[in-house]
């Protein structure tokens, strides 16, 4: 049996999200951030030494990243389901979606995050930040452009690795500066499955706001 091991408010909701629209039979085990910290528990460095989320483990085999879990899923559980065939042109652009997720999008956003907590000793790097934040965020709502998915017509896995780069644009109220994000992310926020994820998953900061 599959089983994801959750920490909340963490990058694994969209594991159990990618799990809900594939129908795939799975279990969650819950980890809680530390009140003071803000980390994950030790705990988590029994299932993976990094002591990371998210992390899966399936049949004694042990995956870490979330782009590689996404993959993993995909191939393993998907049945052909939310990737285009491989070979395609299609494919091509949404294998890029995966890696680029984390490998590049991520990184200006994660920086401002810890950057910001730097005060006066952070704004020489600010200007840099913001630049990089603004020619990845402006990438992105320019592939969406005109359509409802980053690949083909249909919601891929694809959209599910990306979704943490579009939900930490909305909640830090860029939304309406990438409004092509923001309507891909409240076209996917309001998916059943989306939606089933969060109620298995629990508290989710980058959710969606009542």
């Amino acid at each position: 049996m599959l089983v994801v091991h959750h920490l909340n408010n963490s990058r694994s909701q969209r594991v159990l999200w990618m799990l809900e629209e594939l129908g795939a039979p799975y279990e969650i085990k819950h980890y809680a951030r530390d009140a003071t910290t803000n980390l994950a528990p030790p705990e988590l460095s029994a299932v993976s030494r990094l002591g990371k989320s998210p992390v899966i483990t399936d049949d004694g085999l042990t995956v870490i990243e979330s782009g590689a879990i996404i993959d993993y899923i995909q191939r393993h559980y998907g049945k052909g389901r939310l990737a285009p065939a491989m070979g395609s042109a299609d494919y091509e652009a949404y294998n890029q979606w995966l890696h680029y997720a984390e490998g590049s999008a991520m990184l200006p956003l994660m920086m401002a995050l810890y950057v910001g907590r730097l005060g006066e000793a952070g704004a020489p790097l600010q200007p840099r930040i913001d630049s990089e934040t603004a020619n990845h965020l402006g990438y992105l709502d320019a592939a969406l452009a005109g359509r409802d998915w980053l690949v083909g017509s249909d919601i891929t896995a694809a959209d599910v690795q990306m979704s943490f780069v579009g939900e930490v644009t909305v909640s830090r109220g860029a939304g309406a500066q990438y409004p092509n994000i923001q309507r891909w992310v409240d076209r996917f926020q309001a998916r059943p499955a989306y939606r089933r994820a969060l109620e298995k998953g629990g508290p989710y900061a980058m959710g969606p706001k009542a």
